[in-house]
């Protein structure tokens, strides 16, 4: 069982900048692709970004494109998702999930989430 830690949630306005972090412990990190997902209420767990093992193939649902990024450092243990421009409908519980495999395919552990509430 792996279990991996989200940080970094909080409450801004529209238009600000967070980051969030994922801690992810175990000696299989560097070989499995991470992704993050987000799940506002009354709405489905929708995947946000995913990185593949060593973050050089990243992939981004169309409604964050060009305004978040997912990154990894290995040597951490840790992938972040960095937020800008961030928007009301950007506001969900946001959740970090490690693949079985060295591209994203699906998701086999999660974290239990952090909080981004984005106010207008």
């Amino acid at each position: 069982q792996v279990q991996l830690v989200e940080s970094g949630g909080g409450l801004v306005q529209t238009g600000d900048s967070l980051t969030l972090s994922c801690a992810a412990p175990g000696r299989t990190f560097g070989i499995r692709a991470m992704a993050w997902f987000r799940q506002a209420p009354g709405k489905e767990r929708e995947l946000v970004a995913s990185a593949n093992w060593n973050g050089a193939d990243t992939d981004y649902s169309d409604s964050v494109k060009g305004r978040f990024t997912i990154s990894r450092e290995n040597a951490k243990n840790t992938v972040y998702l960095q937020m800008t421009s961030l928007k009301p409908e950007d506001s969900a519980v946001y959740y970090c999930a490690q693949g079985d495999s060295l591209t994203w395919r699906s998701p086999r552990y999660w974290g239990r989430g952090t909080q981004v509430t984005v106010s207008s």
